[in-house]
């Protein structure tokens, strides 16, 4: 017996329901003519991943509905399960439904909820209590949905209900190392088993969630036999003689540098492309973090949506400012210097009665950031070009950034790169074809808001402060274990000291793309107003 499955790796977009139709029509139509039987889509692909709040409002349901209706009279010749919200009185499943023939045949509810990371599904989702076995060309197929397959059980409850094989739908957010850690995790799924596992997952960017695709097959014996590319849309068509998955092509997997890097391009483009902004707009300072992010946005858009400006102070080295000249050159980009001299002595000025006998500290540091902030953000109105902030993470943990400052902007490309690994992508994207300078690189990084300013003037190296910074917010391990590891004591009492008097900044940052375990997003919640002090 003979069983053709085509995997459609889609980019949906949430709450766009005729373009999301659109689309699975379209893979539809496509996997028909290639001979498939059965077309398998992402975890909700029908109303996009994550909807968060929207599926407590019941008209989003009904559209839900409707479309669902309209996408089954769309599809003929082939078999579709898609996944979808479905309501039933007061509750609400996260659903995977098969049509065929313009008809609903089966629908499955997701058993296993995710509460964990950047999930929250018990907020809107009931449970499902039961398997679904889907009979396909005499072959019968077992249903689960993402987080299903994370835990043991219901990929049982489908081999005891009879399946021959499983079927899941996922919306499986990237982060570094997650790739692997997912055909691990089905590989237990399959030895538990004995089924083979067609793994679906969504391709695109959703605010700071980016998915990366990777679909994949695996054979009764957990050995991988079809994997699709990463960080794109695709189609693959896997057929099963006999129960099993016959070879098919396997997309190679990228290293650690060119997979993050892949993840932030997708990150920018679906978050500019899908909430329609015309471009970008970056301040450049001639250091690596603003360089990186350049790159980034012309990789991803195209070097006539995005515009540099160069905004610099009677601090500004010469080489930085040569350095941003010559990189805006190698890109290609349209570019604009405004000093901010004149700003700042308007502001001096002004501030002349308030400030005197007062010395100068970071205030005066902070309004040339907030001068900044200023131009790029009246940029923005008058374009409709959207400002990328050029922050790290390493800096978002210390809160070496300024409010209203450089911080100002829409979308935070690098918000989840520590500065070790912005170095990394930085080396990596200059050995694709130069395009940052290799003084900004190599250069000590500096802020440059007052006279030979440096970064390490007042934090531990970057190697060190990341180390901290990654075994205490993404690890949750205690600054006594983090001591216990190696690190100074000084070192750490600091950057943790640091990181929980920044938290009220973090929650005034804009959105950024997620690629570790924990960001400083929707996977981080602390209290702002927080008097624990886990040092003593």
């Amino acid at each position: 017996m003979s069983l053709k499955i085509a995997i459609a790796q889609i980019n949906a977009t949430v709450g766009d329901f005729a373009g999301n139709r659109k689309r699975l029509v379209d893979f539809a139509e496509r996997a028909r003519k290639l001979g498939a039987d059965l077309l398998l889509t992402p975890e909700l692909a029908l109303c996009g991943y994550p909807p968060e709040d929207l599926l407590l409002r019941d008209d989003f349901c009904a559209a839900c509905e409707s479309e669902l209706d309209l996408l089954a009279g769309s599809v003929r010749g082939i078999a579709i399960l898609v996944g979808h919200p479905e309501k039933r009185g007061t509750q609400c499943y996260n659903a995977a439904t098969l049509l065929s023939d313009g008809k609903r045949v089966a629908t499955y509810y997701k058993q296993r909820l995710p509460n964990y990371e950047v999930f929250d599904e018990e907020r809107y989702f009931a449970s499902g209590d039961g398997p679904c076995v889907l009979t396909i060309k005499g072959v019968r197929c077992g249903v689960n949905i993402c987080e299903d397959v994370w835990q043991a059980g219901a990929a049982d409850l489908a081999r005891a209900a009879g399946a021959e094989l499983l079927l899941v739908l996922n919306a499986s957010p990237y982060r570094i190392g997650k790739h692997e850690q997912r055909t691990e995790v089905l590989r237990q799924r399959v030895v538990s088993t004995g089924l083979p596992v067609v793994y679906a997952n969504l391709a695109g960017g959703q605010d700071e969630l980016v998915f990366d695709g990777g679909s994949f097959v695996l054979d009764s014996q957990g050995t991988l036999v079809c994997r699709l590319p990463q960080f794109e849309e695709a189609l693959a068509i896997v057929e099963f003689v006999d129960g099993e998955p016959q070879p098919g092509s396997i997309a190679a997997t990228p290293c650690l540098e060119a997979e993050v890097y892949q993840a932030l391009l997708l990150g920018v483009r679906d978050y500019l492309g899908k909430n329609r902004f015309p471009g970008a707009i970056i301040g450049l300072s001639g250091g690596i973090d603003s360089a990186l992010t350049l790159c980034i946005a012309v990789d991803a858009l195209g070097a006539d949506k995005v515009r540099a400006v160069m905004m610099p102070s009677p601090y500004t080295a010469e080489i930085s400012l040569a350095d941003s000249r010559e990189m805006v050159h190698l890109l290609g980009v349209a570019y604009d210097e405004i000093p901010i001299e004149p700003a700042m002595r308007t502001l001096a000025g002004m501030l002349e009665k308030q400030f005197a006998g007062l010395a100068a500290d970071t205030t005066e540091e902070n309004l040339q950031a907030r001068i900044r902030g200023m131009i790029l953000m009246a940029l923005s109105n008058k374009t409709g070009s959207l400002v990328l902030t050029t922050g790290n993470k390493s800096e978002m943990a210390v809160g070496y950034c300024t409010l209203y400052g450089d911080m100002a902007g829409g979308f935070a490309v690098i918000k989840d790169i520590a500065k070790t690994l912005v170095y990394r992508l930085a080396r990596w994207r200059n050995a694709r074809s130069h395009a940052i300078p290799e003084r900004i690189i190599s250069r000590p990084p500096s802020a440059e808001l007052k006279p030979d300013q440096t970064d390490q003037d007042s934090l531990p190296p970057y190697e060190v402060l990341d180390a901290i910074v990654e075994a205490y917010m993404e690890q949750d391990l205690s600054p006594r274990s983090i001591i216990a590891r190696g690190y100074a004591e000084a070192d750490v009492r600091r950057v943790v000291h640091l990181l929980k008097i920044s938290e009220y900044k973090r929650r005034q940052a804009p959105v950024g793309i997620r690629v570790t375990q924990r960001g400083f997003g929707k996977d981080w919640r602390y209290p702002i107003t927080n008097r624990y002090r886990d040092l003593y």
